[in-house]
C-alpha cells in the first residue's frame, strides 16, 4: 500500500511537470501612471549657480524701469532640497548678495543683501505629461517665503518668492538649471517706506532674479520607480498554472478510483513493481526589484506537488537557489539578496510540510543569464537526489 501512495506521488509530479506548458512573455509590466515611494533618504539634490539681480524700489520716480540700466549687479545661490514624489518637492535656498536701490537717475546707492527662503517645487513636466527620468527639460514653478536682510542698514524683514526653475539633464547625477524669479518685501526693505505717488505697483520693494547654475542629484536612488502590476504579472503565467490545475485534478481522480478499487478487494494483496524516476521540473518563484517578498502567493502552488513527493520519500532532496539581477545594485548586495529570497521559499516549503533536512538552499548572488533582466530576480526549486 506504502509503495503504491508512492507511486501515486511521484507519477503526479511527473504529469504535471509534462503537462506545463512553455509561455513566452514580456518584461516586468508596470502601472504606467503609478510610482513607488523611495525612502526618507532618497531624491535629494543639491545646488548652486550665479545671480543677475536687478531691484526696484517703492520710493524711485523719474528713472528707467529696464532691468538693465543702472539696476543690475551679480549674486549668487546655494540651495539644497528633495523630491517626495515626482511631480512635488520641496527646497530651502539662500541667494543674494549685491543690490542697487534706484531712487533717481542720479541717486543709486548700492547695498547688501542677503534671502534665505523656503520653497515649493511643482514639476508640471512630470504632472502634466507623466513620469519619465530620463526627460531632458523639465518645467518646474515654484512659490515660498522667507527671511530677508538689507545688511547695509542691518534691516530684517520677510518676502515672498516665485518664479521658474528649468532643468536641463546631462545624465542621472547631473543637470543644468536656469531659473526666473521675484522677491517681494515690504517697502521698508531699503530702509526707505516712501512710495511713489499714484503708484500702486511701488507699493512694495522688489528684486528680480534670473540665474544660471548646475543641480546634483544626491543618494543611491535619484529618480521614482514604476510600480509593479502584480496583477498584469501572474496573468502572463495562467497558462502555466491552468495546466498545473488540470494535471493535479486528473491526478485526484485516478487516486480516487484506485482506492475504490482496493476497498473492493480487501483481503488481496496488491503487489505494485514501480521505478522511481524524478522528472527534471524545476519550479521558478518571482521577485520584485530588490525585494525578497514573494511577488504573488498565487505562485506557491508551484511548490505543493514537490511538497508532496519530498513528503512520500525522505530520499528526495530539493535544492533552493537563489538569484538576483546583476544590472542593479552591487555585487555584495546580490549576494544578500539572492540569499534572502532562497530563505523566503526555503521557508514556505517547510510550511508546506518539508523537513529542512530534505532543502539545500543557497544564493548565487546576481546574474545576467536570462532576458529581459526582470526573470533573473527569481529563485528555482528543483529535485536532487
Amino acid at each position: 500500500m506504502k509503495k503504491l501512495m508512492l507511486a501515486l506521488a511521484v507519477a503526479s509530479m511527473s504529469t504535471a511537470a509534462i503537462a506545463q506548458e512553455t509561455v513566452t512573455v514580456t518584461d516586468v509590466p508596470v502601472k504606467e501612471n503609478s510610482v513607488e515611494t523611495n525612502s526618507f533618504w532618497s531624491n535629494w539634490f543639491i545646488s548652486a549657480g550665479l545671480n543677475y539681480n536687478a531691484f526696484y524700489s517703492s520710493q524711485e520716480m523719474g528713472v528707467s524701469k529696464s532691468p538693465f540700466k543702472d539696476r543690475g549687479r551679480l549674486g549668487f545661490n546655494v540651495a539644497v532640497g528633495k523630491w517626495f514624489t515626482p511631480g512635488l518637492g520641496l527646497r530651502a535656498k539662500f541667494d543674494g548678495i549685491k543690490g542697487k536701490q534706484v531712487n533717481t537717475e542720479n541717486d543709486i546707492p548700492k547695498f547688501d543683501y542677503w534671502n534665505l527662503h523656503g520653497d515649493v517645487l511643482f514639476n508640471l513636466s512630470n504632472m502634466l505629461c507623466g513620469y519619465n527620468e530620463e526627460r531632458i527639460w523639465n518645467f518646474i514653478p515654484y512659490l515660498g517665503s522667507g527671511v530677508i536682510r538689507n545688511c547695509s542698514v542691518n534691516n530684517y524683514t520677510w518676502g515672498a518668492n516665485l518664479g521658474i526653475l528649468n532643468t536641463f539633464r546631462v545624465n542621472k547625477r547631473l543637470s543644468v538649471n536656469f531659473e526666473v524669479g521675484a522677491l517681494v518685501a515690504p517697502k521698508g526693505f531699503d530702509a526707505n517706506g516712501f512710495k511713489a505717488k499714484d503708484k500702486a505697483w511701488r507699493a512694495a520693494d522688489k528684486v528680480l532674479t534670473a540665474s544660471v547654475g548646475l543641480t546634483v542629484n544626491l543618494g543611491k536612488t535619484t529618480g521614482f520607480r514604476k510600480a509593479t502590476d502584480v496583477d498584469a504579472l501572474m496573468a502572463l503565467n495562467q497558462s502555466q498554472l491552468d495546466a498545473l490545475n488540470s494535471a493535479l485534478a486528473a491526478q485526484q481522480n485516478e487516486n480516487a478510483r484506485l482506492k475504490e478499487e482496493l476497498a473492493k478487494k480487501p483481503k488481496e494483496v496488491v503487489r505494485t513493481e514501480y521505478q522511481k524516476q524524478y522528472v527534471g521540473a524545476p519550479r521558478s518563484i518571482f521577485f520584485n526589484i530588490g525585494s525578497s517578498q514573494i511577488a504573488s502567493r498565487k505562485e506557491i502552488v508551484n511548490l505543493q506537488v514537490m511538497a508532496d513527493a519530498v513528503k512520500a520519500d525522505s530520499s528526495i532532496k530539493l535544492k533552493v537557489t537563489g538569484y538576483a539581477d546583476s544590472a542593479t545594485g552591487s555585487a555584495a548586495f546580490n549576494q544578500k539578496l539572492s540569499e534572502r529570497r532562497a530563505n523566503r521559499v526555503a521557508d514556505e516549503l517547510v510550511k508546506l510540510g518539508v523537513s529542512r533536512d530534505n532543502l539545500v538552499v543557497e544564493g548565487l548572488g546576481g546574474v545576467a543569464t536570462l532576458k529581459p533582466n526582470s526573470y533573473n530576480r527569481r529563485v528555482i526549486v528543483d529535485i536532487v537526489k
